[in-house]
């Protein structure tokens, strides 16, 4: 519930603060004098769109700041978004520079436009002045239907089952359409594939037949120079190691003389085992080696056969398995794809699942159409429409995403009539009267603590207008209630009474909000019966109104 709301720089006021009651309260002023700019600062709090046309003349930025107690499900929605409460009371505030940039803080938080309008719609829910205008379009009409009905769960299945509908049938629009190309690009892969298999190339197969390679086409020259090598080291008339093997005796046999010779030999011993060892590894080497002719044959073909693919494909030798295996992927989309029999199935399945969860959605509809036309009706014989009576119908339309439906209000002015469309009957001053019905059934269902009407009593007077202010005085026993109205019979009904005034203070116009008590609020009602010109009788007419509106309350 709205507690407290402080205005500083805002259109065309200076500075203002009210502390908001509970139950019914009105808001009247002369035309012209600002009413609904408290209406503005709240759609401001609220997340509406910020404009530089709210800044005073002459002054930097506005500044609008709202205090809330705290329900169930604003409380939630501040628990998920992590902006948690250190006592029982909220504090929104917003601003808006003379560039039109705005900042807003929830508890001293900065937070985006987004949230603030997901917080917002816990708070508070506006009923517009030109409401009744809104009623004759079809969607309009649709949403009043599904908010009384309470879809949101069955609409929002229908939503993704449709969106899950139009993809499989977008697949399967695509896999017939372009069947041609698919069937071309899939021949195209299939010979690319062929043609890749044969070579079946590997990963990291290239650099190893380029080792292979070079190391084969020197073949002839690495066996002859280990032979030579091997003989020189080991196996040959005067080898190293026999040569090693007799100076290494000498230095043993001369180490009886000198002891430090005994140090030479000993590394001379090792250089004999390394000689050795490395003619004991060129050895294996020959006895293991794979330098012949045919063996390089074979390798130097499968080179030239990467040479070959990777000309054709223009591609890399080392990226030619990369392209076998894109291509085989590519083939098996394509593939599926052409299966047009499956994506017939799966568009059939996506089909009747979004009828099935469009019929459960249409049933809702249904028994909150017969609720809502009842409630409606009722109202309506209150507003001075006797006999008349609301039905809405449900008419078939192709399957969308907010379900295979669409509805129509439909007006019967006055008992012994048939219903017609609401747009092709319905004079102003009935459209008023339905929207406010509608306005008062709806606002009394929602959860939302706060509830303000701009003027929707517009089009209407007499007994009527006497009609609405009790009703909108009821909805002020459970919740808060807010009104901007023209209407004595309206404003006689409140718990509170707010008059704004517009003045002039040095050259410059301003707004001001003033809280009025017993004869003030006598004053301004009579102010509008009579306009201009009060008597004794027109005081005396309103402090009647007044009072009989509080009795049969």
């Amino acid at each position: 519930m709205l507690t407290t709301l402080s205005l500083r720089d805002f259109v065309i006021v200076d500075s203002l603060s009210l502390d908001v009651r509970r139950g019914f309260t009105v808001l009247t002023g002369e035309t012209g004098a600002g009413k609904s700019i408290l209406i503005d600062a709240l759609q401001l709090i609220l997340g509406g769109r910020a404009d530089a046309g709210v800044v005073r003349e002459g002054c930097e930025r506005a500044n609008i700041v709202a205090e809330f107690s705290v329900n169930e499900r604003t409380s939630a929605w501040l628990t998920a978004n992590e902006l948690h409460l250190e006592d029982e009371s909220l504090m929104i505030r917003r601003t808006v520079d003379q560039k039109g940039r705005s900042r807003a803080w929830v508890n001293g938080v900065a937070v985006t436009v987004s949230q603030l309008r997901e917080l917002g719609e816990t708070l508070i829910d506006v009923h517009g002045q030109h409401a009744h205008q809104s009623l004759l379009k079809p969607l309009y009409q649709l949403k009043l239907l599904d908010d009384h009905a309470k879809t949101e769960k069955e609409l929002t299945a229908v939503r993704l089952s449709y969106a899950d509908w139009q993809k499989a049938k977008k697949l399967l629009d695509d896999a017939t359409a372009n069947a041609d190309a698919l069937a071309e690009k899939a021949e195209r892969l299939s010979w690319m594939i062929e043609d890749l298999e044969v070579l079946s190339p590997k990963k990291d197969e290239w650099e190893t037949l380029n080792a292979d390679h070079s190391r084969l086409a020197h073949g002839v020259a690495i066996t002859d120079g280990l032979g030579q090598t091997l003989e020189a080291l080991t196996d040959g008339d005067e080898t190293v190691s026999s040569t090693l093997s007799a100076a290494h005796g000498k230095l043993t046999s001369l180490s009886r003389y000198d002891e430090k010779l005994a140090d030479i030999a000993s590394t001379l011993a090792t250089a004999i085992d390394l000689v050795e060892e490395a003619g004991r590894d060129v050895s294996r080497y020959l006895d293991r080696c794979d330098l012949d002719s045919e063996r390089f044959e074979q390798v130097d073909r499968r080179v030239s056969q990467y040479f070959e693919l990777s000309r054709k494909f223009r591609t890399e030798p080392e990226l030619l398995w990369e392209l076998l295996e894109n291509s085989k992927r590519e083939l098996e989309r394509l593939t599926g794809e052409k299966d047009v029999d499956a994506l017939r199935k799966a568009e059939k399945n996506a089909r009747d699942e979004y009828d099935r969860v469009a019929g459960l959605l249409s049933k809702v509809r249904a028994d909150g159409a017969k609720k809502l036309a009842e409630a409606v009706t009722e109202e309506m014989q209150r507003l001075a429409m006797k006999g008349a009576r609301l039905e809405i119908s449900l008419i078939p339309n192709p399957p969308s995403a907010n379900g295979a439906e669409h509805c129509e209000f439909l007006i019967a002015g006055h008992a012994g009539v048939q219903t017609r469309p609401l747009i092709k009957v319905a004079s102003g001053g009935e459209l008023a009267r339905i929207s406010l019905a509608i306005a008062v059934i709806t606002a009394a269902e929602t959860p939302v603590p706060t509830l303000i009407f701009d003027e929707v009593d517009s089009g209407i007077g007499g007994a009527t207008a006497e009609v609405v202010g009790h009703l909108l005085h009821k909805l002020g026993e459970s919740r808060q209630v807010l009104c901007v109205t023209h209407l004595p019979q309206v404003a006689s009904c409140g718990d509170s009474h707010w008059r704004v005034e517009k003045m002039t203070v040095n050259e410059r116009t301003l707004s001001t909000v003033k809280p009025l008590i017993d004869g003030e609020r006598v004053f301004e009602i009579a102010r509008m019966i009579a306009g201009v010109e009060i008597s004794k009788k027109t005081l005396d007419v309103a402090e009647e109104l007044i009072q009989s509106a509080h009795v049969k309350q």
